[in-house]
């Protein structure tokens, strides 16, 4: 298996990292010595708060049934009971303009409804991850895309926005993707103003940390030469 925590510390050094990265994976069983989640949770993002605090643990289908939009982008099916939940919230987003229902089938959601879902700071992560998500400022995230497209492991998908969780199907099936976050997201995880998330194929993550340390050091010498440029070139 991989150094997972020399990776996590490359990405935080040079990505300036105020959060660790999260390691999000798919099982058809619990890991041994992980521990199952105990409790309620408003949203499947909030596992990501928590996995950012230093816990690792598992979660299964029904830990996200309070999440509906989350549920449907991990292809959770709701009960019979709470299957009017999904409609319910589309149906207030949409009439208050939140998004068009039309949007909806467009929206990535995981192949298979999986079975147990495991969340881990990278560093502490028990399993290869499915998928990494790191939360940081626009300026570092910038090299993360760049390092991708070096690795040729970046994606077509554009800037995506709501539903945030749909970046984990995405990167997935697409390669790395950057997503804008969204309300419910910044709320349940507390993600600050400044950031916006990237999320990455976890067996991308060892290509991705490669090319950004090869990124992270052009961009260290083109700073310097734009800015002579400026001081010489700007009359203003």
């Amino acid at each position: 298996m991989p150094d997972y925590p020399n990776l996590e510390q490359r990405f935080r050094e040079i990505l300036n990292l105020q959060h660790p990265p999260v390691a999000v994976s798919f099982l058809e069983q619990p890991p041994a010595g992980v521990e199952k989640f105990t409790g309620s949770e408003p949203s499947g993002c909030s596992f990501w708060r928590l996995a950012a605090r230093g816990r690792a643990f598992y979660t299964v289908p029904g830990d996200h049934y309070n999440c509906p939009v989350g549920s449907y982008t991990h292809k959770i099916e709701l009960p019979q009971d709470r299957a009017h939940e999904l409609p319910d919230i589309l149906g207030t987003m949409t009439s208050l303009g939140y998004l068009k229902m039309e949007e909806v089938p467009g929206i990535p959601v995981l192949k298979e409804t999986p079975k147990i879902i495991v969340y881990a700071p990278l560093s502490k992560t028990p399993v290869a991850p499915g998928v990494v998500l790191l939360a940081a400022a626009p300026s570092k995230l910038m090299l993360l895309e760049e390092a991708a497209i070096r690795a040729g492991l970046g994606s077509k998908l554009p800037l995506l926005a709501r539903p945030t969780c749909m970046a984990i199907p995405a990167a997935l099936g697409h390669g790395m993707v950057t997503s804008a976050g969204c309300i419910g997201n910044r709320i349940y995880t507390d993600l600050g103003d400044d950031e916006l998330y990237s999320a990455i194929p976890g067996a991308a993550l060892e290509a991705v940390a490669e090319a950004l340390q090869t990124v992270a050091s052009a961009n260290l010498a083109l700073a310097d030469y734009h800015r002579g440029r400026r001081h010489q070139l700007s009359t203003a």
